[in-house]
């Protein structure tokens, strides 16, 4: 060890030539002999503090900061009594502090001296191992108190005096957590705290009052500021507020009676434990707040039942711990790995969280104080206890070495020859407790690494013989969990760090890492911020990792992962979907599979997760139910609702569509439905529920109104017209309706029967209103239907509702061949089968009158130039399938000319709506020939399914101009031919 050696020599030379600078009348260059002669005397105090430099750089840079704390050591030798009356040194400190800039400096460099000492009587062995680490929590208590009583006067004269409905003034109550709250804190811990307070209020005393809940959430904000941030003076401690409820969304100051409501309603078993050492920092005795605080708390720790169930947790928690350090790589992490730290205290924790409900003495916070207690309750031997007690003590004074030489958070042991040197030298010869409660000498045969590191396995083999003979160890449930790396996801302890480890392991795109890491956290924040239960967490536990690795082995996953996310979310505090999830993995693996490949689906089922119900059988969803059916189970879903209640009528009607499409989407996506199939599934939902809307429109209008007497008793004289997709069955999955309403009157003709009478058309025309704002309300389940009626006679200047009659005449006086065009993909979808005959002829007569076939072709070629010139995207790269050229609307067109131009010869073209059907009669009647007509079908089906595919991605209908080529460059080419 000679560079060891060397390097502290010239340290402590570096600190004698600070002292020659800073004190010149009282140190000259004798120091140096002073130091040659002393410095391997440990009875000296140069002998001393060259003990305390060679374990600990921390000391070292401390008395380099500090030179009159330098001075003092050098002095006088240190000793333990010199570590006490913390609060009392540091209040006086800070009655003469007089802003916020000298509070910070005065609080780091009362915890770096301080902290620097407890370093040099650790090293000198002049404490127990037991006494430094309360030292330690004793230390941190009286900085975070002192803080937070400066601060508190300063929020005081700026915003008042919080006080509760009586007038009494509030204080801010803080929980040390952790080590901190059963003094037991390391050299370099964070401090996990919670702030609460007794009552809401508001403050007195100032301009302007604010409420308690803003008073202490601020006092809390600038007390973690004191303690946190990192200034030219270094830190006080790092502050980890994410125990508090809620974690990292909650509010940073609760009161009591919102902190007891959380943890009466959704305190976790993970809290339970962390509460074990909550401990009220700072207590006044005479404080009645504090007994208060003290009893809220116990009944959610300790239970009055023997609790065994905790048993098991604690075993989910050590296989927790257990895959973070292979996750992590924690290799020799003496806190965290087998026989470590962690293992102890949950030894320990089992029996006061398992008996401490009727053993008040194991209601402790201090870890060594309840070891001799569950010994006596014979529920360890003496024996046990005894090892645990000296590895506790070991691994202890172990970690406390290993922070204090850089003063950094670890519990990995070094790598490196000097730090190991280091942890040889401390650990041959310390002090702690015996039974008795006497300090005595512990010596240990360590010599170098080697004997150092058989010691410390023979302490960590004995404690993980306790730990599995009272916990147990089960194997198959590790293994099951070693399989699924997203089993600890809900840890509020995962870092960024972590899941891009589970990301490599799941060998994901590193180039989706930050988006992935980044929608991740946003849903585990979520997660914070809403009122699950504690059997909703439960479930979430089993769900989520699940449903992770299922996303994650999808190729898909960037797309998948925020679908299904989105539904959780939805779905969250529905503890029962949640469930269905989780008993039914097919169903699981369904949704996924839909999701995957379609987002019309994810975002209906996360607006409507009562559809997750028809993901539980899957030949269900791979047989829908006939479309010639849809009417009747229409009506029989209807009569399952209140008559009377229009708002759940028109709910009713919007579930029964959504449950429809979900199904047909699920048969398209998994193949059982070809897409012309699909479009008539679609088309007759559509259908069904027009009818619905028209009969309970009626219903209403005619309850107000009554009905036009020139009718008979079931007669509504009522006609919808489909226009479009739904004229030529043809719906897609986000398609509107084209509609146009008839209605058969007679002059003069009044209502009957009802509250207040009406003329016959205005009758209609109220009719016609109340349908429309049937589709477009927007109710919790949605909009039922988009609906266009533009396409009535003289379009949106028109009246909503017309008789047969002026149809018929505007349709042969008046119409724009557009709206001849229109008519080609029209057809009845309501209305009594006389007045639908009426339409029938009426469109025929229209389609079937002689035309001028080169005025036809003008207006044709014109108004595709002017959709063209309007909707054309003009990117060469895409290819928008409706709009462009050689796409859906060029065949649709070359159909509409092809029945007006032929039609007045072959009335047959004139009766289909479809353009399938149209061609195929077109081919019977040798206005195409037959290869055309097919080719002109498939180029048509095929563009329609991958419409309809992408629609149920969610994406618009455009694809790259690469595709469809061939179908483009055969539609174009039969376009020339009949248009040049």
């Amino acid at each position: 060890m000679q560079f060891a050696l060397t390097q502290f020599d010239n340290q402590l030379n570096q600190l004698a030539e600070l002292l020659i600078q800073h004190f010149p009348e009282q140190y000259n260059q004798p120091i140096f002999q002073q130091i040659e002669q002393q410095k391997n005397d440990p009875q000296t105090v140069i002998g001393q503090l060259y003990i305390a430099i060679s374990l600990s750089d921390f000391f070292v840079d401390t008395l380099k900061k500090q030179p009159h704390f330098l001075h003092q050591c050098w002095q006088k030798a240190l000793t333990f009594s010199d570590c006490t009356n913390y609060a009392e040194r540091l209040n006086k400190l800070l009655i003469s502090t007089d802003s916020e800039e000298q509070l910070y400096k005065v609080l780091r460099q009362f915890r770096y001296r301080e902290m620097a000492k407890l370093s040099f009587c650790q090293s000198l062995n002049l404490g127990t191992v037991e006494e430094v680490f309360i030292r330690l929590s004793q230390l941190a208590e009286s900085l975070i108190i002192g803080a937070r009583d400066w601060l508190y006067q300063q929020a005081c004269l700026e915003m008042g005096t919080p006080v509760d409905e009586e007038g009494q003034p509030q204080q801010l109550y803080i929980l040390g957590m952790g080590k901190l709250g059963g003094f037991e804190l390391n050299f370099s811990s964070d401090i996990d705290l919670i702030f609460t307070y007794p009552s809401n209020g508001e403050t007195i005393g100032a301009r302007r009052s604010v409420d308690n809940n803003k008073f202490f959430t601020r006092l809390g904000q600038r007390l973690i500021n004191a303690l946190d941030q990192y200034t030219a003076d270094g830190f006080v401690y790092r502050t980890d507020m994410r125990l508090r409820p809620f974690g990292e969304s909650g509010s940073l100051a609760l009161s009591f009676n919102a902190l007891e409501q959380y943890y009466q309603e959704q305190g976790r078993d993970w809290e339970r434990y962390a509460m074990i050492k909550g401990r009220i920092l700072g207590i006044n005795p005479k404080d009645p707040n504090v007994r208060i605080l003290q009893q809220l708390l116990r009944p959610f720790v300790y239970r009055r039942y023997i609790d065994f169930s905790v048993i098991q947790s604690l075993r989910e928690m050590k296989s927790k711990i257990e895959r973070e350090v292979r996750r992590r790589g924690l290799v020799d992490n003496i806190k965290l790995g087998a026989g470590g730290i962690r293992e102890i205290e949950f030894i320990v924790q089992v029996f006061q969280l398992i008996r401490g409900g009727r053993e008040i003495r194991l209601q402790q916070h201090e870890l060594l104080k309840i070891l001799p207690e569950i010994t006596a309750l014979d529920f360890i031997s003496e024996q046990q206890q005894q090892d645990l007690l000296h590895a506790y003590l070991f691994l202890r004074r172990t970690e406390n070495i290993l922070q204090a030489i850089h003063d950094q958070q670890t519990q990995v042991l070094p790598d490196n020859e000097l730090d190991r040197w280091r942890l040889v030298q401390a650990t041959q010869l310390f002090t702690q407790w015996d039974t008795k409660k006497q300090a005595k000498r512990v010596e240990y045969p360590i010599q170098d690494w080697a004997s150092f590191y058989t010691v410390l396995q023979q302490h960590q083999q004995k404690v993980r013989s306790v730990f599995n003979n009272l916990i147990g160890d089960e194997k198959e449930s590790e293994k099951n969990n070693e399989d699924n790396h997203w089993v600890d996801f809900l840890d509020p302890d995962l870092e960024n760090s972590e899941l891009t480890i589970m990301l490599e392991e799941n060998n994901i795109a590193k180039a989706h890492f930050e988006e992935i890491i980044d929608k991740l956290n946003q849903f585990r924040m979520e997660l914070c911020r809403r009122p699950i239960g504690s059997r909703g967490r439960e479930v979430l536990n089993q769900l989520l990792p699940s449903l992770l690795q299922h996303i994650f082995q999808h190729q898909d996953y960037h797309l998948l992962l925020p679908r299904m996310l989105n539904i959780v979310e939805k779905i969250l505090t529905r503890t029962t979907y949640l469930e269905l999830l989780v008993e039914h993995p097919q169903a699981l693996k369904q949704l996924i599979e839909l999701c995957a490949k379609s987002k019309l689906i994810a975002e209906q089922v996360a607006r409507h997760p009562i559809l997750l119900d028809e993901l539980l059988d899957r030949k269900a969803l791979l047989n829908p139910p006939p479309y010639t059916e849809y009417s009747d189970e229409l009506k029989q879903y209807l009569l399952r609702l209140p008559p009377d209640d229009e708002e759940q009528i028109i709910d009713g009607l919007r579930q029964f569509k959504h449950a429809t499409l979900l199904r047909v989407a699920s048969a398209d996506i998994l193949g059982a439905l070809p897409v012309m199939k699909v479009s008539d599934h679609l088309t007759f939902l559509a259908e069904a529920i027009i009818d619905a809307v028209v009969n309970l429109a009626w219903q209403q209008v005619t309850a107000r109104f009554g009905k036009p007497e020139h009718l008979t008793e079931n007669e509504k004289g009522f006609l919808v017209i489909g226009y479009g997709k739904l004229g030529g069955i043809e719906l897609g999955y986000k398609s509107d309706l084209d509609l146009v309403f008839l209605y058969q009157s007679t002059q003069n003709s009044q209502t009957v029967g009802g509250k207040r009478s009406l003329d016959s058309n205005q009758f209609y025309l109220r009719l016609a209103q109340k349908i429309v704002s049937i589709f477009s309300v927007n109710t919790f389940a949605g909009v039922l239907y988009e609906v266009d009626m533009r396409l009535r006679p003289s379009g949106e200047s028109g009246l909503l509702c017309s008789t047969i009659s002026a149809f018929k005449d505007y349709q042969l006086q008046e119409a724009w061949m557009w709206e001849k065009q229109a008519l080609v993909r029209s057809r009845a979808v309501y209305g009594s089968p006389e007045l639908r005959q009426q339409f029938d002829e009426i469109r025929q007569t229209v389609l079937c009158a002689p035309r001028d076939i080169t005025a036809l072709k003008n207006d044709v070629v014109a108004m595709r130039e002017k959709m063209h010139s309007h909707l054309a995207q003009n990117n060469p790269e895409r290819f928008n399938i409706k709009t462009d050229r050689g796409g859906i609307t060029d065949i649709e067109f070359i159909a509409q000319y092809l029945v007006l131009a032929n039609a007045p010869k072959n009335p047959a073209l004139s009766v289909w709506s479809d353009n399938v059907r149209i061609f195929d009669v077109m081919a019977e009647s040798a206005v195409i020939s037959q290869l055309v007509c097919e080719q002109l079908k498939q180029c048509y089906v095929d563009l329609r399914n991958k419409i309809h595919h992408l629609d149920l991605l969610g994406l618009p209908p455009q694809t790259s101009s690469d595709e469809f080529q061939k179908e483009r460059a055969f539609i174009l080419h039969i376009w020339q031919q009949l248009f040049k």
